[in-house]
């Protein structure tokens, strides 16, 4: 019963889509703009790079509290399985994240949801996610190989730390089912960068830059283009 309790707090997290509603606040739904998805990498490119910094902030953030608050309410009644339960708090806030019910099941990829979740988690996983991401990335510029590689390394360090033992007392069970969940995540972030693949293999998958490089699809002026149609309809 505590897995679904991990898994309800993550997955109330997970329905707070920052991208969706910092888009409101600036006037815009970002599910119309772009590849469709409510993610930073999105914002990123119709909004530009300080809209994506805060899109990116407000997902990790949100991970890191889920992981917080199930730590907190159940740290001391299981010490030996705080990490598999905040794996599981995570799996519930990626699945908020990517699915959430009240717009229509159509959210992010989970990508920055994920990387919340390796800081987290445990902190060793900052450095080698961080590292992970941005190497791939910077010599590619492509965010969705970034992506796969990070969550692809998370999926190995966790098998290597369990087994030297980096989970405290956690049991050999124990670790095995975070080994499994481990997949889960991991196959998650595959499954929603399926489009991904098949642009990568064709070459047909848009670079993402870091600064000026990255011309957003939007400008200031056009935001108040649409405030002032929007008010104009509303009237």
């Amino acid at each position: 019963m505590v897995r679904l309790y991990c898994l309800l707090i993550g997955y109330l997290f997970g329905l707070f889509q920052t991208a969706y509603l910092y888009g409101r606040l600036l006037g815009i739904d970002i599910r119309n703009y772009g590849s469709g998805n409510a993610g930073t990498t999105n914002m990123l490119r119709t909004l530009g790079t300080r809209s994506g910094i805060i899109v990116l902030a407000g997902d990790m953030l949100k991970t890191v509290l889920a992981l917080w608050i199930t730590a907190l309410i159940f740290g001391e009644r299981y010490p030996d399985q705080i990490y598999l339960l905040k794996m599981w708090a995570a799996i519930g806030c990626i699945i908020g994240h990517n699915y959430p019910f009240y717009m229509k099941f159509h959210g992010g990829k989970g990508v920055a949801v994920t990387a919340g979740f390796l800081c987290g988690f445990h902190w060793s996983y900052i450095p080698v996610g961080f590292l992970s991401f941005m190497i791939p990335w910077l010599s590619t510029h492509f965010v969705s190989l970034g992506s796969l590689c990070m969550v692809t390394v998370f999926y190995i360090q966790l098998i290597v730390m369990g087994q030297c033992g980096g989970y405290g007392a956690a049991s050999v069970g124990t670790r095995l089912e975070m080994y499994l969940l481990g997949a889960l995540i991991t196959g998650l972030c595959w499954f929603q960068h399926r489009g991904n693949l098949k642009r990568l293999r064709n070459g047909s998958e848009r670079k993402t830059y870091l600064g000026r490089r990255n011309h957003a699809a939007l400008s200031e002026e056009d935001l108040e283009k649409l405030k002032s149609e929007r008010g104009k309809k509303g009237k």
